[in-house]
């Protein structure tokens, strides 16, 4: 089957949902970074900072629901491959004076990218952040989850914000 450069490769020729096949694909090291902004209440934002939420380290739990997440992308996706990981990190950071900013980055040497395990890095961890703070503003917003950068495979270097 001879793909069109702006085709959905997970339709078929005849439109049907279909596993992308990585079969003949070089295993090569692959990279990617995808963030997710989570906006609250500054007293929110400060109850987290200083340690004094009830439910312990937000960022802490956050950071390892991201990478429990990474790793089971393949579940939550249906047209995912599973994909050994080699890395998962995730960065999270206080912006003053109601913001969180969330960075996941995901590795691995294989066939297929690891964008979506990026992106659901962050989503969860965001998601994370707002299960464990919700008693106290239940009004936090999670948004702007992109790409920010993707590495290696055929489609090459990917940055956000760049002319594709």
């Amino acid at each position: 089957m001879h793909e069109h450069p702006h085709s959905l490769t997970h339709l078929d020729a005849a439109g049907r949902a279909s596993m992308v096949d990585v079969t003949d694909k070089i295993a090569t090291t692959r990279e990617a970074q995808a963030q997710a902004w989570v906006r609250m209440q500054p007293s929110t934002l400060e109850l987290i900072q200083h340690n004094g939420h009830p439910k312990g380290d937000v960022f802490a739990v956050a950071r390892i629901a991201g990478i429990m997440a990474a790793k089971k992308t393949h579940e939550l996706i249906p047209l995912c491959h599973p994909l050994m990981l080699s890395s998962i990190h995730l960065e999270l950071q206080a912006v003053e004076p109601d913001r969180v900013r969330i960075v996941s980055t995901c590795r691995l040497t294989g066939q297929t990218g690891v964008e979506l395990e990026a992106l659901t890095a962050a989503s969860v961890a965001a998601l994370t952040i707002y299960d464990m703070c919700k008693a106290v503003d239940r009004g936090m917003i999670i948004d702007r989850i992109q790409l920010l950068k993707k590495e290696g495979g055929k489609s090459g270097t990917f940055i956000a914000g760049e002319a594709q």
